[in-house]
């Protein structure tokens, strides 16, 4: 009788055992994916930010060329295009 009965407890506490084993693996697989989609979220705020900012230097570029004065002097520097008449001399740097 006894030997039946300590059978029974081995057995509960084994399963009580494994069942512990299997919702502890649970916990920390998710802990460990929840860490890593807050490393993922951190890296994509860090994305928007500098996407951000070079929105922001594109919409200014675009509001300057805008201005036909900026795109002839633009044009003038970078290309080299010169008005009538008016000639160019490259000094080197």
């Amino acid at each position: 009788m006894k030997k039946k009965i300590r059978r029974k407890m081995f057995l509960v506490t084994l399963i009580y055992i494994l069942i512990g084993i299997v919702l502890l693996n649970n916990v920390t697989s998710t802990t460990y994916q929840i860490i890593k989609k807050q490393k993922e979220k951190k890296e994509f705020q860090n994305t928007l930010v500098e996407l951000k900012e070079k929105q922001e230097e594109l919409n200014a570029t675009v509001a300057k060329l805008q201005d036909p004065d900026y795109v002839a002097r633009y044009a003038r520097e970078k290309y080299l295009y010169s008005k009538n008449g008016e000639i160019i001399i490259r000094i080197p740097e």
